[in-house]
């Protein structure tokens, strides 16, 4: 009930979009009618009817990847991925999407407010060099972090979307230099205009680096489900690996592109460069607590210029 009550809320939120991208509350007044929750919860059921969890051995192509999935874990598609984030948690469309891994072959779980799921994307930047691995430091790292999205926020506030301040590492950075595997995890906290409290999430972040790429895996939950997310990740990195040929270990100097930066610049450039995307999800999504945050293929301008590798 407590997932139907959800969507229902979800459904009935998309009516007060217009008003919350200017910064204006919806008025009590307003003579707009709300959908009626039978509808509401009737196109829900329809979303949920059309998604297929895939498990077992599932390939990406376009990454030219594959998942191996533990039983018990389920894969959405690509169509399937982008109709949850669109349809049912209020996403704008992003074609980048490849797919989500979900902890169950139910994909009820989508509606699961205290579930977690991964979003699965590809960024081909080139060959992402790890030199710089074992030189970060990772607490001055993330006060540049900070800076830059506290820098951001004024214009957030202009544009009446919530602000967002960077609490800290809620799991610091993690680099393994054999599988080429780098984790994060983020708590991050979002202020309305008018200066209230809307919300607090973590977004936990993984990265499978590749011979002309990397694979980029973002689970979002709240901040509450730290523990069972952290349970969870270990699996997740184990099941995810680039196809033969295509490995960390396949990079060849002579053919194969170099990324302009290495493992410092892609963590820091999560925040920075993501942060159109917060402003567009507005605060009928924050209030519900789906805070999703996806991929994207180049690293802030600022950042690049920070950490770019020394030629």
């Amino acid at each position: 009930m407590k997932c139907k009550l959800l969507l229902v809320l979800l459904a009935a939120s998309v009516c007060l979009a217009p008003a919350y991208a200017t910064g204006e509350a919806p008025s009590a007044s307003s003579s707009a009618p709300a959908a009626p929750a039978a509808d509401a919860h009737a196109r829900v059921e329809e979303v949920l009817h059309s998604l297929h969890p895939v498990s077992g051995q599932v390939a990406i192509p376009e990454a030219q990847a594959t998942l191996q999935l533990k039983p018990g874990y389920g894969y959405l598609q690509a169509a399937d991925a982008r109709r949850v984030l669109t349809q049912l948690w209020n996403n704008p469309p992003d074609d980048k999407v490849l797919g989500m891994i979900l902890p169950s072959t139910d994909p009820a779980v989508v509606l699961d407010e205290h579930s977690w799921a991964v979003v699965v994307t590809y960024v081909d930047d080139g060959y992402v060099s790890d030199e710089d691995a074992g030189k970060i430091d990772y607490d001055d790292l993330l006060k540049n972090m900070q800076k830059a999205t506290q820098a951001e926020n004024e214009e957030r506030t202009k544009r009446g979307y919530p602000t967002i301040e960077l609490l800290g590492w809620a799991e610091p950075p993690h680099y393994d230099a054999a599988s080429h595997k780098l984790y994060w995890a983020r708590s991050l906290a979002f202020k309305s205009p008018d200066g209230s409290a809307d919300g607090h999430t973590l977004n936990y972040a993984i990265r499978v680096l590749g011979r002309r790429g990397y694979l980029s895996l973002n689970a979002v939950a709240p901040i509450e489900e730290l523990g069972k997310v952290r349970a969870d990740m270990p699996a997740v990195l184990a099941m995810t690996d680039f196809d033969a040929g295509q490995r960390y270990a396949d990079y060849d100097a002579r053919t194969d592109k170099l990324a302009a930066y290495g493992i410092a610049a892609l963590v820091a450039g999560g925040i920075a460069a993501k942060a159109g995307l917060f402003a567009k999800l507005g605060l009928m999504l924050l209030a519900l607590k789906k805070f999703i945050i996806i991929g994207v293929a180049a690293v802030a301008a600022a950042i690049r210029k920070l950490f770019k590798r020394k030629q």
